[in-house]
């Protein structure tokens, strides 16, 4: 970096992710970090302080105090328009459903960037989403005037995020609205071949040619068996709170590596090049390891809850059946755990539920599982693949089912019955 050149990201989400990982790595390596964000109180902290506290919970705890922060609120437009035709770099972790939204204040930033001669810049998407590039390339696209030279002017990275970051408690959120917990682990994956002005020189950073390949092992390994253990390990143990408490029953691990194997065979084939055996079973044994992260206090509600975007097509569960299916691997594990998150009913802290879950149990309760699960999945009964894999998971739920009336335990008996 230039003596007395002040590089800038505009990070829009000023959430888990936003803070404890993308502003902490760019604030770190020197950048001034810029928060876009819906939270008004958050955004007022920001500016009163400066500055944050990133708390890691592991095993040589620490505390990371990350500096040069501020932040803008998302009804600031104006201004924001002129930050981003100013910025040096752009960052997105605002959760899938919401990056739709920025689209439109980011491409007026774009147009005004342009006008001024700006110059192309980098949008780092850190949204855990397949094809992310390509949904923002299609997201701006809408919002920018025919003609705008987005492909020579745009780079588009997609990102896998690996790193965990519990929910703040009510009680240290009181005390510091803007500190956030996380675990040590603070590598960004990133697409090498995203970057239209090459990849910054920041710590933590690490590039990837192959970023579908790691995308994909994110999504069907570290994500499926993060949902996995949480779903069969509360079924198995209603009254735990925490993955470090289910994760103490080897079964629940069992299982849980079970499904991460499914998937994780399927990549092997998908991406010869880039996975091996060794590299896949080195992977799930280092995240079952941190699953069970006692001073990371994760909690299971927060793990397994949004069951319809984890049951969705592409989504953890079914994307993970999908490939599975596709190289002709088991999926017997993946399936159980299917089975295991229509009956998901964790509650927070407070002792309530994720209204939306709640939503679809009660669907389950009137419309059956097999409706709610061809209506959430996009699975079709009229397909040959889609009927084959509904009638696994059909299975598997009237396996347990059976179990649950008879009070027996949920595991190992599934896994001996099928004979894996």
């Amino acid at each position: 970096m230039s003596v007395g050149v002040i590089m800038t990201l505009v990070q829009f989400g000023a959430g888990n992710i936003g803070r404890s990982f993308i502003g902490q790595l760019f604030a770190q390596a020197g950048y001034e970090v810029c928060f876009v964000d819906v939270d008004a109180e958050l955004i007022a902290e920001l500016n009163i302080t400066g500055s944050y506290v990133v708390e890691v919970r592991d095993t040589d705890p620490q505390e990371i105090h990350v500096q040069g922060v501020r932040g803008l609120h998302t009804s600031a437009r104006e201004r924001i328009v002129d930050e981003i035709a100013q910025a040096s770099i752009i960052g997105t972790a605002v959760g899938p459903r919401a990056l739709p939204k920025v689209y439109p204040t980011i491409a007026e930033g774009l147009v005004k960037r342009h006008e001024r001669n700006g110059g192309p810049i980098d949008i780092i998407l850190c949204e855990n989403l397949r094809d992310a590039a390509e949904h923002a390339r299609q997201g701006l696209k809408e919002s920018l005037p025919d003609g705008f030279p987005l492909e020579d002017t745009v780079g588009f990275v997609e990102t896998s995020i690996g790193k965990m970051v519990p929910l703040i408690t009510e009680e240290d959120r009181r005390r510091d609205p803007l500190r956030v917990y996380a675990e040590a682990y603070n590598t960004l994956i990133c697409d090498r071949r995203g970057f239209k002005t090459g990849v910054p020189a920041v710590p933590g950073l690490d590039p990837k040619d192959n970023m579908a390949a790691y995308v994909d092992r994110k999504l069907f390994i570290h994500n499926l068996g993060h949902a996995a253990c949480a779903y069969i390990g509360h079924l198995q143990s209603p009254k735990a709170v925490h993955m470090w408490q289910i994760m103490r029953d080897e079964d629940i691990v069992e299982a849980g590596r079970r499904a991460m194997w499914e998937s994780g065979r399927a990549l092997c084939k998908a991406y010869p090049g880039e996975f091996t055996q060794q590299s896949i079973g080195d992977h799930i044994e280092d995240l079952l390891r941190r699953f069970a992260n006692v001073a990371l206090g994760d909690t299971i509600f927060r793990v397994g809850r949004d069951l319809r975007r984890k049951l969705s097509a592409e989504d953890r569960l079914i994307g993970a059946l999908r490939l599975e299916q596709r190289y002709g691997g088991a999926r017997y594990g993946t399936e159980f755990a299917v089975a295991c998150a229509l009956r998901f009913d964790a509650v927070d802290e407070r002792g309530s539920a994720f209204e939306e879950d709640a939503q679809l149990l009660r669907q389950v309760a009137a419309q059956g599982p097999l409706a709610t699960l061809c209506e959430v999945s996009g699975l079709d009964l009229l397909d040959r693949d889609g009927a084959e894999l509904l009638q696994g998971c059909m299975d598997a739920i009237a396996w347990l089912g059976r179990v649950l009336r008879e009070c027996r335990k949920v595991v190992p008996d599934y896994f001996e019955m099928k004979g894996v």
